[in-house]
């Protein structure tokens, strides 16, 4: 049976990119591994797996199921709706995925967890690699969360039918903050939440569009002006859209 466990994972992984020592690897825990890379596949972070900037693994929940059903799951200890994820084919699970990548973060993605902010997203890009594993159903069995010291994170305060699309998210933050996946690396420091504040507005060409122009101050080529101007507006967004922001500086 561990053969065929070891056989069906390893054809159920998706490497991304040639393997390099300073790759970020990623590893996604999922019932559903024909999702990915998805998003992730595209755009900056498509081609930094093209590059090998980054190494994705997917693992499919199922492969790790003792029966011939292929269960994952089973119903509420105490009964109620819905059913749980098991814990003992998820730590083997999540056992198959640290041995591709031993140091890696631990993270459940889940809508109790810890909020996702940009500064935890700075955090985590400095690790070593990310284990993702997306939940279903009702939730997965603390004993596996307490067992394998599991980091639950939430990417909002709203419930989704599955982790998929939280992986994606937080994969996403964290991947454009390493080295060499951004071009320009030195934008990433003026974007909203590096600073505490939301990002100032901005305008490109055409000069003026129905009936609205770009404001005359950065157009003037006076860099200090634009600054104090991007900075004023910044606050001023702030305070109109997520004063929260403010309370914690």
């Amino acid at each position: 049976m561990a053969d065929e466990q070891k056989s069906s994972s390893q054809n159920s992984r998706l490497d991304a990119g040639s393997p390099q020592s300073s790759s970020f690897q990623i590893v996604c825990l999922t019932l559903f591994p024909e999702l990915f890379p998805g998003p992730l596949g595209a755009s900056v972070t498509g081609t930094a797996l093209e590059k090998g900037l980054i190494n994705l693994n997917v693992l499919n929940l199922r492969d790790f199921a003792e029966d011939k059903h292929r269960s994952v799951d089973d119903t509420p200890a105490g009964g109620g709706p819905g059913m749980v994820l098991r814990a003992d084919v998820t730590a083997k699970a999540i056992d198959a995925g640290l041995e591709l990548c031993p140091n890696a973060r631990r993270i459940y993605l889940s809508p109790r967890g810890r909020p996702l902010t940009q500064k935890l997203a700075r955090e985590l890009s400095e690790e070593e690699g990310l284990l993702l594993l997306c939940g279903r159903f009702e939730g997965l069995d603390e004993r596996v969360i307490e067992a394998r010291s599991l980091e639950e994170i939430s990417i909002g305060d709203f419930v989704m039918t599955g982790g998929e699309m939280a992986a994606y998210c937080l994969a996403d933050a964290v991947v454009r903050l390493r080295d060499g996946v951004v071009g320009a690396a030195t934008s990433l420091m003026n974007e909203s939440f590096e600073d505490g504040l939301l990002e100032h507005p901005h305008y490109t060409r055409p000069r003026e569009f129905e009936g609205r122009f770009i404001p005359d101050v950065l157009l003037e080529g006076n860099h200090e002006k634009i600054r104090e101007w991007r900075q004023k507006k910044s606050v001023e967004l702030t305070k109109a859209r997520r004063p929260d922001l403010l309370d914690q500086k």
